[in-house]
């Protein structure tokens, strides 16, 4: 039975649809409303604050912490910069992901990582090599996720960080009323946001802070299901949806590398010896063998499809994960399609996809598989560039500086 986060006792009175779901062990809200329609425009037009507390949560330390993380992580974490954070990945010895997730750097010997699902196992088999500490600390620290364009305005009323000149991807220590919090500049809606991690004593605190002066500026409590809708707008993969972590996979074809995943530029190959890098290195020469896209629905060509049997073209109202085939516009089937949504901002119908190489080039036309009066139809779809929403706001400072 899933157990509540530090923050139910103020999530699960506002939870007026009574729609949750088993996140990592954690009852997780997937809408407060009937509609997620509010939550979601929350995230672009005012903020959003979800409970992202089932993050699994790990912390290391030691004299040889970086030099460890690097060995494991297909990025460098030894360039990391005090109070820096870096998205990334990390690999088994044959190349294929294992999970995604953040590294940040607290100090010259100790880094946090969060990760998508448990990885204590993982990290821990290899932490004697270098004389480090993995400790789990997913059941001490709570987190939320404040995404938004109000969302620093509504940070800065109740913190005392400074942060105009906090920078995306960096992380500051600060209080929120009594409690001591660390604010990372990250989130998962491609979106200016931040996150905020506290001890578990101190989470109701916390919300309540934050929810009170978030009012003024339109802020909503939001759930799974319009955090799923901003992420595939943004272009962000999930585990476990547009890929699976290797050690799960029954066969090799379910596993993926960086470089398909469209992840390449994590790989920081020119250093010294980490975990799959012989495999990477070799893929890097020779290229995937599938690559992730973001396809656009041809809406004329989806409209037809309904009017065909008298109907209005339909669009589900949450993100959906089914896989569905994609095809060549000759009916031959060249991947698929790990997710998608309809964006309510960009009023597009979007994809994320796995599709052969030389399928990948931005325009390039495809099919994709509908279902329309219980038939199995095939959509025109067009390889658009990723990600589909973007905003200066995501990664500026107030002065518009470039980062």
């Amino acid at each position: 039975m899933p157990r509540p986060s530090p923050f139910h006792p103020r999530t699960a009175p506002l939870c007026e649809a009574l729609r949750w779901k088993d996140w990592a062990g954690y009852a997780a809200v997937c809408s407060y409303t009937t509609y997620m329609e509010r939550e979601y425009f929350a995230f672009r037009h005012a903020a959003g604050l979800i409970d992202v507390t089932p993050l699994c949560k790990y912390e290391v330390r030691g004299a040889r912490a970086g030099e460890y993380l690097a060995w494991l992580m297909v990025r460098d974490v030894t360039r990391l910069k005090p109070n820096q954070v870096a998205y990334t990945c990390w690999c088994d010895e044959h190349g294929k992901i294992v999970d995604d997730g953040t590294v940040w750097r607290l100090d010259d010997d100790w880094y946090r990582v969060t990760a998508a699902e448990p990885s204590l196992a993982w990290l821990s088999r290899f932490a004697a090599d270098f004389d480090v500490t993995v400790t789990d600390v997913g059941d001490r620290i709570a987190a939320l996720s404040l995404q938004g364009p109000r969302s620093r305005a509504i940070l800065q009323q109740v913190g005392d960080a400074d942060l105009d000149a906090l920078r995306f991807f960096y992380l500051a220590r600060t209080r929120i009323g009594a409690a001591e919090v660390i604010v990372t500049r990250t989130g998962y809606t491609g979106d200016l946001g931040y996150e905020v991690w506290v001890d578990n004593e101190d989470a109701l605190a916390v919300w309540d802070a934050l929810y009170d002066a978030g009012r003024p500026h339109g802020l909503a409590p939001a759930g799974l299901d319009a955090m799923d809708v901003a992420r595939i707008e943004a272009g962000f993969i999930m585990n476990g949806v547009d890929y699976y972590s290797a050690p799960h996979c029954l066969i090799e074809s379910r596993k993926n590398t960086p470089y398909e995943l469209d992840l390449g530029w994590l790989v920081h190959l020119d250093r010294p010896d980490f975990l799959g890098q012989a495999a990477l290195r070799r893929e890097a020469e020779t290229g995937p063998a599938e690559k992730l896209v973001c396809l656009e629905y041809d809406w004329d060509d989806y409209e037809r499809l309904f009017a065909r049997h008298g109907l209005p073209p339909e669009v589900c109202p949450y993100a959906w994960r089914d896989p569905r085939p994609v095809f060549d516009v000759f009916g031959n089937q060249v991947g698929y399609a790990t997710s998608g949504a309809w964006s309510p901002t960009m009023k597009r119908n979007l994809a994320l996809a796995l599709v052969r190489p030389e399928m990948a080039d931005r325009g390039s036309r495809l099919k994709i598989e509908v279902m329309v009066e219980y038939v199995r139809r095939k959509c025109l779809a067009t390889v658009v560039e990723k990600p589909v929403f973007r905003d200066p706001r995501t990664r500026s400072l107030p002065q518009h500086e470039s980062v």
